[in-house]
């Protein structure tokens, strides 16, 4: 069992995110911190404050030196492939080598709040359809692009590129391990295609969790992949007044094949907020 934390990187402070980062990255047990990718909060004050993710990772990784660090995860809608391989190698470098590189199809329309950024910052927004077709194209081309010595092209459907070329590549090698977060079948086939990790948020009905989870498996099987190979998330958030409710889902998420949690910590972030997910979380489950 591997456990982290994630801090939503909206309606707080950057002192505030950094304070429970160097806080964690002192707390053995807490392996590995998580932010997510918005433009405009999907929570609280519509118009309140929310810093970029891939920048802010990018700050935290030059103020931590041992936990994994990633995006929980960053939408594909956002930045064409080839720049987000290029931001991701980015982060590995200065991380040392600790990225998680999480990527997802982006948020799915009936979302309001997850819509209006698109239409905020001048993105286009496609189907859902798609949107999971294009997130194939750019796993593709970002692995390439960490991995191939030599410039190409590629022409797809939604990625065409000509003489792209990744230097220098990430530190981790063959590349940083992908992990792609989504529960729709279409994307279920392109975690089995491409993903280390597949994380899904958690909370709710765990036969519905373990339900998705068998069927990537089977998408495994059918591509002639070990399911095993693929590590099992999930996101739960964490109660402060009842860390007995996060401690119960814990062990009916593990009871049910998930491995690696993110622990959600809602701010305002109490002092030593993680030395105390520690001691009421993860050690007493």
């Amino acid at each position: 069992m591997s456990f982290g934390i994630m801090t939503a990187p909206m309606q707080v402070g950057y002192d505030e995110v950094r304070r429970v980062w160097r806080e964690a990255d002192k707390v053995p047990e807490i392996e590995h911190a998580w932010l997510f990718d918005h433009l405009m909060p999907i929570a609280g004050d519509p118009d309140g404050p929310i810093f970029e993710g891939w920048t802010l990772l990018a700050a935290l990784a030059a103020q931590t030196s041992r936990m994994r660090i990633g995006l929980l995860v960053t939408s594909n809608r956002f930045r064409p492939p080839a720049v987000l391989a290029k931001i991701a190698t980015t982060v590995d470098i200065v991380s040392g080598g600790r990225l998680d590189f999480g990527i997802g199809a982006g948020s799915r329309p009936s979302h309001p709040l997850a819509r209006r950024e698109y239409d905020g910052h001048g993105l286009p927004y496609h189907s859902q359809d798609d949107a999971v077709a294009a997130l194939a194209e750019a796993c593709t081309v970002i692995r390439r692009l960490w991995t191939s010595s030599e410039p190409f092209d590629f022409e797809g459907a939604h990625v065409r590129l000509t003489g792209a070329v990744g230097n220098p590549h990430p530190v981790q090698q063959p590349h940083p391990p992908i992990m792609i977060g989504g529960r729709a079948s279409a994307t279920l086939r392109v975690v089995a295609e491409h993903a280390n990790l597949w994380n899904i948020p958690g909370g709710g009905d765990i036969t519905d969790l373990a339900g998705r989870s068998r069927l990537l498996d089977r998408y495994c099987e059918e591509i002639g992949r070990n399911p095993a190979e693929i590590v099992r998330s999930i996101y739960l958030p964490v109660d402060y007044e009842r860390p007995g409710v996060t401690r119960g889902k814990i062990a009916e998420a593990a009871e049910a094949g998930f491995g690696h949690f993110v622990l959600g910590l809602a701010s305002p972030y109490p002092e030593e907020v993680a030395q105390w997910v520690a001691d009421e979380v993860i050690r007493r489950v």
